[in-house]
């Protein structure tokens, strides 16, 4: 029987176990009140230490050479800010079956920018360009302050007041930048931190942390009761599509870049950076824009996507990673 359950157990990825698992925990038991915010600090920690691991494990030469990639970077600005919000155009005749408020949330999903700690991680997983897809996720949630809230208001036609937030700019510093940075001194100076950095260290926290934020956002959702709101079949309709969605970007992802003469580890690091919409920055930006008696269904979309796209990519980062081991 333990020769089997083994057998069993290792057919499943363990990622995507923890994925699903912090989900149903999540709807079961969510986080709340001074426990939710004790949590939201232990999440911020987690990715702090995960940069600064990334940080040590790199050479100042790889992390140069990921800051100076401006091919990367534009293309990954194009796939989030161009081709995303242009699809969510085109979906706008989807309002003849669903309705406006959830179409609104389609539209508004497709708008914001890209992740940070998923998408690196998970190109770390892949074993892709780490350092180019910190600074490529890092200016895509610097440029996403102003892009964001420009393109609601050019095509969702919104005339709400935008207040751009400048403390968004120091929370990327703080807690992404500055580990990075401290890790790369480690690198050079603390011989013992870039043994640890590649040890099986780093492997953990990159999958702690992914397992933390799902857990974090579901039960933001759970707590606030924005799923009652939203009938079965519309939450199967926005689950197939986000589906569809990730699995076509990911394969035009890495097509694009292939035609443009990208490296494979460059290739990882636009389909895992390009394909990724945050649900970390698209909540605190739509409450800034809408209002928070305005959210409601609005984010549901963008919540079903971020659960899909973190689930599809997890297995297609694991099969990435198994290819070159």
């Amino acid at each position: 029987m333990p020769g089997f359950l083994e057998g069993f157990l290792k057919r499943f990825d363990p990622l995507l176990v923890g994925i699903f698992a912090s989900m149903v925990i999540a709807f079961i038991v969510p986080a709340s009140g001074s426990f939710a915010d004790g949590f939201a600090v232990a999440v911020k920690l987690a990715i702090a230490l995960l940069f600064f691991l990334y940080g040590a494990r790199l050479s100042t030469h790889e992390a140069m050479k990921g800051l100076t990639n401006w091919r990367l970077h534009l293309l990954i600005l194009a796939f989030t800010f161009l081709i995303y919000p242009v699809i969510g155009v085109l979906l706008r005749p989807t309002t003849a079956f669903l309705s406006q408020e959830i179409y609104q949330g389609i539209l508004f999903a497709m708008l914001v920018p890209s992740t940070v700690q998923s998408s690196v991680a998970l190109t770390g997983i892949a074993r892709g360009n780490v350092s180019g897809a910190v600074v490529a996720a890092s200016v895509s949630s610097l440029v996403g302050v102003v892009a964001t809230p420009v393109l609601v208001m050019l095509l969702m036609g919104t005339g709400t007041g935008v207040r751009i937030d400048a403390t968004v700019f120091t929370n990327i510093a703080l807690q992404l930048l500055l580990p990075f940075v401290l890790g790369q001194l480690a690198h050079n100076y603390v011989p013992r931190a870039k043994e640890i950095a590649k040890s099986k260290a780093t492997k953990i926290v990159d999958r702690g942390s992914i397992w933390m934020v799902v857990y974090s956002a579901f039960s933001s959702g759970v707590v606030s009761g924005v799923w009652s709101n939203v009938k079965l079949w519309e939450i199967v309709f926005l689950a197939v599509f986000a589906v569809v969605l990730v699995v076509a970007m990911l394969w035009l992802s890495k097509v694009l870049p292939q035609a443009l003469g990208f490296n494979r580890e460059d290739r990882i690091a636009v389909q895992m950076c390009g394909t990724q919409k945050s649900l970390a920055t698209g909540l605190p930006m739509a409450t800034v824009i809408f209002g928070g008696a305005q959210l409601g269904v609005l984010i549901v979309p963008l919540m079903i996507y971020h659960m899909i796209q973190i689930v599809t990519c997890s297995a297609y980062a694991s099969r990435l990673h198994a290819e070159t081991a």
